[in-house]
């Protein structure tokens, strides 16, 4: 089995610019980052020591076909992605599919998930001259140096999903062998999102997993739009996120909103959206602020007390871009803080930084503490040409 290489953190955050149909777009993922997807499969713990083993029995069997027949109903564009992934990659179907179930496997047989204390923080200034969405992308160790972009402009040859998009052009930071969406990134109608895992007791197998529901987001046009695939009515989450996100061309003052999704009731995601107004600013890590869902304890909540309690503690100095990367880089908490370098009971790592800038039209990305480092580098946010 491959090991975990001791590189350090690499300046490094590749890019791959691909055109097509879904599953074209998934080929050229999988081929061109071949040795970065197959070395993640074979050291992710996650995968090799919870999922597969759970997946090789009747009843994991079971959850993993009622949750890929969900998805291959409501969202086959986004399967036939993951199968162009695995195949130009030349790794299992099966094995990417269960990253993207992440815990709903193991809480459905064993009634809780991994408790990992996985998870990222995302801190949002609305202040003039300064809108600002930053993000720390907190992840297991071995995620580290395993992550590249991708800027795709996907054209079915027919309207896709039970939202029939019939295009999607975006750029978004991507776990290797993941679905563009589950990290940070934007599309060309100028949403701009990056999300934070939250860890609800119970998940729901058969439904939609948040990593397909992130995917989507990628093709929303629309306020409207974020709210429909995030409530998936008919359907629903399977397991539960957090959503900050922005529209670049608005009509009237910036307005930045936080989405927590909890697990499906009744066939519809759980939803409660925040707004941040001109002169407001909010944080959001991997802990439920507002939807009444019962937690699962442990790590991420542990971790997410901190972190919040370090960001109140900071809230006045963040009325810029540079005060929004003082929050991001603070190591002011020894055993909990918020850029992550997995030391001691708190193993997770922050493997990026992104500070989307809504006026200068940019996207800074950092693989090291942005408090000391300069950006690996700083994308446009590109708009559809009307």
């Amino acid at each position: 089995m491959p090991t975990v290489e001791d590189i350090g953190r690499r300046r490094c955050i590749p890019i791959l610019h691909t055109r097509g149909t879904h599953y074209e777009v998934g080929f050229d993922v999988g081929r061109t980052f071949r040795g970065l997807i197959q070395n993640f499969v074979g050291i992710s713990k996650s995968l090799n020591q919870v999922f597969l083993p759970l997946y090789n029995t009747e009843a994991g069997r079971r959850v993993y076909e009622t949750t890929l027949k969900c998805v291959r109903s409501n969202f086959p564009q986004y399967v036939r992605e993951i199968e162009g992934t695995a195949e130009g990659a030349q790794v299992p179907f099966h094995k990417l599919f269960l990253l993207h179930m992440d815990d709903i496997l193991p809480n459905a047989i064993h009634g809780t998930g991994k408790n990992d204390g996985t998870g990222c923080s995302s801190l949002v200034c609305n202040e003039s001259g300064n809108e600002i969405l930053g993000h720390t992308e907190d992840a297991l160790p071995e995620v580290l140096n395993h992550i590249y972009l991708v800027s795709a402009h996907i054209i079915p040859e027919s309207p896709q999903g039970r939202w029939k998009v019939s295009e999607e052009k975006f750029t978004s930071l991507c776990y290797a062998g993941h679905l563009p969406g589950f990290t940070m990134g934007f599309n060309h109608h100028g949403l701009v999102f990056s999300i934070n895992v939250l860890n609800a007791a119970k998940l729901v197998p058969g439904k939609t997993p948040r990593h397909i529901l992130t995917r989507a987001l990628l093709g929303a046009e629309t306020f409207i739009d974020v709210q429909q695939i995030l409530r998936d009515s008919g359907c629903g989450a399977g397991d539960a996120v957090s959503v900050n996100f922005t529209f670049l061309n608005q009509e009237g003052d910036r307005m930045f909103h936080n989405a927590e999704v909890g697990p499906s009731v009744g066939n519809e995601s759980g939803l409660n959206i925040l707004n941040a107004s001109p002169g407001e600013s909010f944080f959001h890590c991997n802990k439920f602020l507002r939807l009444p869902v019962e937690e699962q304890e442990g790590l991420g909540v542990t971790s997410s007390n901190h972190r919040h309690d370090t960001q109140q503690q900071l809230l006045p100095t963040v009325r810029s871009k540079a005060g929004v990367i003082k929050v991001l880089g603070d190591q002011s908490d020894n055993k909990w803080p918020i850029y992550r370098e997995g030391h001691g009971e708190d193993f997770v790592k922050t493997v990026a930084v992104g500070i989307f800038d809504l006026v200068e039209r940019t996207w800074a990305l950092y693989t090291e503490n942005p408090k000391i480092s300069e950006p690996v580098v700083v994308l446009p946010l590109q708009l559809k040409s009307n």
